[in-house]
């Protein structure tokens, strides 16, 4: 029987004193003061999360976690299941837009199988290209809409295995991503049932349905919600309404987390992984970057959970983690400026007036 999960902690970060001196830093650049705008609260993020005033960001891994569900049967996605797979050999062999991404910016591509229905071979990777790992608990979750997508001890070892699968990467960033057909169901369900909002308002249209097929989504996941309706824990609600990706997501973000990683944050469904860990362990979100604002309906009501502020608003809804590989160049650009832009008084340029 599967041991039960422990939760990783993870500690406060709030440190005064850094953030007074990383703001001083920031305010004293060669520049009118907050003229770098939201690159500046970047900046100001970044140093707190890794714990100096010299930020550097080494080794970025993009993780993307994949699944496949139950709910798919009942017609929630434009596309059908087997695109799940087809989508990981896709990953792998360097064809999918994170995959042109990752190797563009110079991120390491680990891709996960975390429930895949259709088994998919182990393979070695040349240094540098992506990889897979198997972490498969069960091919594809059961219907959510009749029962429980996973048992708890299915959902503790998906949790489990996020977390080995963290503690096994380099570097100090995580970028999320994802691939499973009918994941954003999983989002609307997780969102609608751990902030209490009607499911016509975080539903929308995933890969492609036209207006008949949101309504018919969202019937589905009424469903869904009422075959499971006891369960109201973040923990009760993932293993009821979640996919194994997610909550191998939700392992990783708790661990990484508690190493003190930045976590760069892609669309909806890594969303949704982060707002379970956050109602798992609050001081995760100190350490997340959200990358962008989806175009998927319910991403800004979940970004407003989170108080989150995303870096791009882009139009969005590929999901992959390709939106997150998008932010990664400001992320690198904040701890730029805030490493090597020279103050006023070392440039010998004269500050702003306090008139002014």
């Amino acid at each position: 029987m599967t041991s039960p999960f422990v939760l990783p902690s993870v500690a406060d970060l709030h440190d005064a004193a850094l953030a007074s001196r990383l703001q001083h830093i920031i305010d004293h650049k060669t520049k009118p003061l907050g003229s770098l705008g939201l690159l500046e609260r970047l900046a100001l993020r970044l140093g707190v999360i890794l714990g100096t005033e010299s930020p550097v960001l080494n080794a970025p891994q993009m993780l993307v976690c994949a699944g496949d569900h139950g709910l798919a049967a009942r017609g929630v996605s434009a596309f059908p299941s087997d695109v799940t797979w087809q989508m990981v050999e896709n990953f792998l062999t360097g064809g999918a837009a994170v995959s042109v991404l990752a190797r563009q910016h110079g991120l390491g591509l680990t891709v996960v199988d975390c429930g895949v229905a259709k088994p998919i071979a182990a393979r070695d990777a040349a240094p540098g290209q992506p990889r897979l790992l198997l972490r498969k608990v069960a091919p594809g979750t059961q219907d959510a809409s009749v029962g429980p997508a996973m048992s708890a001890e299915q959902c503790a070892q998906a949790l489990a295995n996020g977390v080995e699968v963290v503690r096994g990467l380099p570097g100090n960033a995580l970028l999320l991503g994802e691939m499973g057909i009918a994941n954003t169901s999983v989002a609307s369900l997780l969102l609608a049932r751990l902030a209490g909002l009607p499911l016509a308002e975080v539903t929308g249209a995933g890969t492609g349905l036209d207006a008949a097929g949101i309504e018919r989504k969202r019937a589905v996941l009424q469903q869904a919600l009422d075959a499971n309706a006891a369960t109201t824990t973040p923990l009760e609600a993932l293993a009821a309404l979640g996919g194994y990706e997610v909550a191998t997501m939700v392992g990783a973000v708790l661990q990484a987390a508690q190493e003190r990683r930045v976590i760069l944050v892609d669309g909806f469904i890594t969303s949704a992984a982060v707002l379970v860990a956050s109602r798992l362990q609050p001081h995760v979100l100190q350490r997340c970057v959200f990358a962008h604002r989806s175009g998927e309906r319910g991403h800004q009501l979940m970004l407003a959970q989170m108080q989150a502020e995303p870096l791009l608003d882009l139009g969005l809804r590929l999901g992959e983690g390709s939106g997150a590989a998008l932010a990664w160049p400001l992320l690198q650009s904040a701890c730029a400026i805030l490493r090597e832009m020279a103050s006023f008084e070392a440039a010998g340029v004269s500050e702003q007036s306090a008139a002014a």
